[in-house]
């Protein structure tokens, strides 16, 4: 008969207990060590959540801007730093030695030709004059007693030409006869001879003393004045002023060696003065010369050659000496396509460069241009491009935007910026 099981366990036994000791020991470590897994994965998330976080990701947006491609006349030009001066002068001096006497003029006057400028009292005194004169009468009178002479030695060889013929003379009679002939002739020519040199020296004296007068020979402006009373003069060796034709005046340009091949007679020319701002005068190339100047081309330095252009000056604002910026015009095409000279790249095999249009719709379109003549601002355009069409500048970041989130923006969704004037 079987006994009743009761339903509550009895505690177990000592054998049992220490059965069962080991167990539990050994899974005390493991315990431990989840534990310190799951302090070590708390604090490292702890660690996570309160660290700084990184800064967002900057998008820097792409500002597109364009230029207007315009209509403008433009040139292509060689610029140089010169000088003005008068085209033409004349410096008078005196031909006769003495003293001045009087100065009728004054610097910058203007004076017609004839007109007198300088009185002049000659060293030369009026007794040489009366000197020669009566040497040339005194020769005169000489050369009638010298004609008689000859005369009657010609009257002489003429009879004993005759005699001899009749053999009624001697030899020695007619030989004396033609040499008193000839003595007679010679001295007359000599007589004539001196009379033709006082007559000469009379004549220079006489026109010496008419050149005390010292006359405008043109017409012009006293622009150089040397003469002083007072001042004594020697011939053809004193500069006593200097007159110029101011209506023309000269420009005198130094053009370097690598500048001056692209110059040629006849192209325009034209220049600015400090003295007159906004005010421009043109004129043609008149000459360049062919030696460089003296400052240059020598032990190593770069060569200059004067370029010469003249230009009218009805108004005499020009003067000498001004400083004169000139611009020489290789090329001018009026009305041309023109873009920044920024935008102008190194060319292709086809002469071709590449730059991007934006379309009305915004839409980029690559096009191929090729450049004409260019200035310092400004380049032609040959084709590819038309007026109004908005060329692409070359991207840069928008100023003060760096903290600004963006989207970049792609072809179709780019916005055109301001429009710059070339």
């Amino acid at each position: 008969m079987n006994q009743p099981q009761d339903d509550h366990k009895l505690p177990p036994t000592l054998p049992e207990f220490e059965a069962a000791a080991p167990r539990r020991s050994g899974l005390v470590p493991v315990i431990w060590g989840l534990v310190i897994l799951l302090l070590l994965i708390g604090g490292a998330v702890l660690l996570w959540q309160k660290r700084t976080p990184p800064p967002a990701k900057v998008v820097v947006p792409v500002r597109l801007e364009t230029v207007r491609a315009e209509l403008a006349d433009i040139e292509q030009v060689v610029n140089a730093t010169g000088n003005v001066v008068v085209q033409s002068y004349v410096d008078v001096g005196s031909k006769v030695a003495g003293q001045i006497a009087d100065v009728d003029v004054s610097v910058g006057e203007a004076v017609k030709a004839g007109k007198l400028l300088v009185t002049v009292s000659p060293a030369l005194q009026n007794s040489r004059i009366e000197n020669n004169r009566a040497q040339l009468a005194r020769l005169k009178a000489e050369l009638a007693g010298q004609n008689a002479q000859l005369d009657f030695a010609q009257l002489q060889f003429q009879r004993q030409t005759q005699l001899k013929a009749e053999n009624a003379t001697r030899e020695e009679a007619y030989e004396s006869s033609r040499m008193n002939m000839y003595s007679a002739a010679a001295r007359v020519d000599a007589i004539n001879a001196q009379i033709q040199q006082t007559e000469s020296s009379i004549k220079d004296d006489e026109a010496i003393q008419k050149q005390t007068r010292i006359e405008a020979p043109v017409s012009g402006t006293v622009v150089t004045l040397n003469a002083r009373v007072g001042q004594m003069l020697n011939v053809n060796q004193d500069v006593l002023m200097r007159i110029a034709d101011l209506s023309k005046m000269t420009v005198q340009v130094p053009v370097a060696e690598e500048e001056v091949t692209r110059l040629q007679k006849g192209m325009t020319a034209y220049f600015s003065t400090p003295g007159y701002p906004g005010k421009r005068w043109s004129g043609k190339l008149r000459q360049i010369m062919l030696l460089p100047t003296d400052d240059s081309g020598r032990q190593g330095k770069k060569a200059f050659y004067t370029v010469l252009f003249d230009v009218a000056n009805p108004s005499r604002e020009l003067m000498s000496g001004m400083t004169a910026d000139v611009y020489f015009v290789l090329a001018r095409v009026e009305k041309a396509v023109v873009i920044p000279v920024s935008l102008v790249t190194k060319p292709g095999i086809d002469g071709t460069q590449s730059i991007k249009v934006m379309q009305a719709d915004g839409k980029l379109e690559t096009r191929k241009i090729k450049i004409g003549i260019r200035d310092t601002d400004r380049a032609q355009v040959l084709s590819g491009l038309k007026e109004g069409e908005q060329i692409v500048l070359p991207a840069t970041p928008a100023a003060g935007n760096a903290n600004v989130v963006g989207s970049t923006q792609g072809p179709g969704t780019a916005s055109a910026g301001p429009s710059a004037a070339p």
